[in-house]
């Protein structure tokens, strides 16, 4: 029985014979350029009207990847970014020579051609073929049909054939970057100026989470991959810049699902002079302006089957009252941690090493309310313990003024009123410090420099984080973090006498 890898490897060997014979007739297959008049997309909008069995004299010069021949090489589907066009290659056209070479070409190589623009019988438009080129040759067979490559994992660790497959994948990732464009000229339109800060970084702050520590050689010295963008962004806030944002990639060192990935997209945008409030307003008419901007003018898209209004004004709501609402607990009303800790186990929320009748409020609220935010929801009015770097609430003692918000039962983003007192500031992550010290290795270190930054003195301010990847998921209706990430992070497959690292094993 031939196995899928052997039939691979005798389709690869016939094009590597195809590939010296191509040599042996003094054929470049790997040529440097191919000036094109032409994209597939122009030509099918600018001969739309075509009637059927029309020929025209336009010559063009058209060039893509062949996906499909049919009758002997007749006919041949190219494709390029923007789109199909079907190329006729007829003896009354080329030359006998131009005929016998086309069989040298394999689904999956690319072609350049000349020719005029004809619409055939059946209403195909078409070029009409008088010269043609070997563009680049394919050593590797793609799958046999646009159905033929639908192993999930496959898909994500060969991206590239996933993409030359399945057009809807590229269109997730040319929406991706018509979103981060969006986001780019909206906050740019608003006086922002975006920077950019270090990836490397002596102390990994801002969030809490487990970072990926690296050494530098020279300086012989540890650093950390930033958790976050926040810190320095803030920095640039007492340097004198007032509105400044950065997008950029962030890594933490956790596992993976459908919503996280060790390496994503952050926006992180810190405004000198507003507070939760105004900010609350700014993301509602970004957020709200995107989806206009990707689904034609409409205020609402379905994601996941579900209808999604992103219409203002959003529901905002404490988080107290957001568990009362669900689950009739009223939390103000826990006096102590060990009250707290009572009231999570008659819920069934699982409060395993945590340390705090804030966080434990703040478990019970992603254990029972989070899934039910299906529309646009800000929760606001975190407990005081789980937000180390925001201000006490104005008039809610115990409280922060921050809110998350939340569509789908999934956060899209977390934004507060910055803490701007150095004191106050110090003395919270100096109990982070201290809870690392302790065990807890997602918690903030102590950034000494970042406090000194402060001292000189910051401005009040207003401060968010929103997650790209997940926000792209929403707008493309993908299930996956996986599936809005050109190249996720996959753990290598182990073949037979490889360890997990990919090496030989030693005998």
């Amino acid at each position: 029985m031939v196995t899928e890898e052997h039939e691979s490897t005798r389709l690869r060997d016939e094009r590597i014979k195809k590939l010296n014979t191509l040599k042996e007739n003094g054929v470049n297959p790997y040529p440097y350029a191919f000036k094109r008049t032409h994209r597939a997309g122009e030509l099918q909008a600018k001969y739309a009207d075509l009637a059927p069995e029309v020929e025209t004299e336009d010559f063009v010069r058209i060039c893509g990847r062949i996906m499909n021949e049919r009758n002997t090489w007749m006919f041949v589907d190219v494709v390029d970014e923007s789109g199909k066009i079907q190329v006729f290659c007829h003896k009354q056209n080329l030359s006998e020579e131009k005929i016998k070479g086309l069989r040298l070409f394999d689904k999956g190589d690319f072609i350049g051609v000349e020719g005029t623009i004809r619409r055939t019988k059946a209403g195909e438009l078409s070029v009409k073929v008088t010269n043609y080129e070997m563009l680049g040759k394919s050593l590797l067979p793609l799958p046999d049909s646009w159905d033929g490559f639908t192993d999930v994992e496959a898909r994500y660790r060969h991206r590239y054939v996933d993409m030359i497959m399945h057009p809807e994948v590229r269109d997730t990732f040319k929406k991706r970057s018509l979103a981060v464009r969006f986001i780019r000229r909206f906050l740019d339109d608003r006086h922002c100026l975006e920077v950019e800060t270090p990836v490397l970084q002596v102390e990994a702050g801002g969030a809490d989470a487990r970072p990926f520590v690296t050494h530098h050689n020279a300086l012989d010295m540890q650093l950390y991959l930033r958790i976050a963008t926040e810190l320095h962004l803030k920095r640039m806030i007492v340097g004198g810049f007032e509105r400044v944002y950065e997008i950029g990639r962030i890594f933490r060192n956790e596992g993976l699902s459908t919503r996280h990935n060790p390496e994503f997209t952050m926006l992180e945008l810190y405004w000198a002079y507003g507070d939760y409030n105004e900010l609350m307003n700014l993301t509602e008419e970004m957020v709200l302006g995107l989806v206009q901007e990707l689904h034609e003018g409409k205020t609402s898209l379905t994601y996941q089957e579900r209808e999604i209004n992103f219409a203002r004004p959003w529901k905002k709501i404490r988080m107290a009252d957001a568990i009362k609402e669900v689950t009739g607990l009223d939390v103000s009303s826990l006096n102590t941690f060990e009250e707290a800790k009572v009231a999570a186990k008659s819920l069934g929320v699982e409060i395993k090493d945590l340390d705090s009748k804030g966080h434990i409020i703040n478990a019970i609220f992603e254990d029972k309310v989070e899934s039910t935010l299906i529309q646009p929801t800000f929760i606001t009015d975190y407990p005081f313990e789980t937000s180390p770097l925001t201000k006490p609430h104005r008039t809610n003692s115990g409280e922060v003024e921050r809110f998350e918000v939340f569509v789908y039962g999934r956060e899209l983003g977390n934004g507060y009123s910055e803490l701007t007192d150095p004191e106050d500031q110090r003395r919270r992550l100096e109990d982070q410090a201290r809870k690392k010290a302790a065990g807890n290795i997602e918690a903030m270190p102590l950034d000494l420099d970042f406090i000194e930054a402060m001292e000189y003195g910051m401005p009040p301010c207003m401060g968010i984080g929103i997650g790209i990847d997940r926000l792209v998921m929403l707008l493309t209706n993908s299930a996956s973090v996986r599936d809005v990430i050109p190249f996720p992070t996959m753990k290598p497959i182990t073949k037979p006498g490889q360890n997990n690292d990919g090496k030989e094993e030693k005998s």
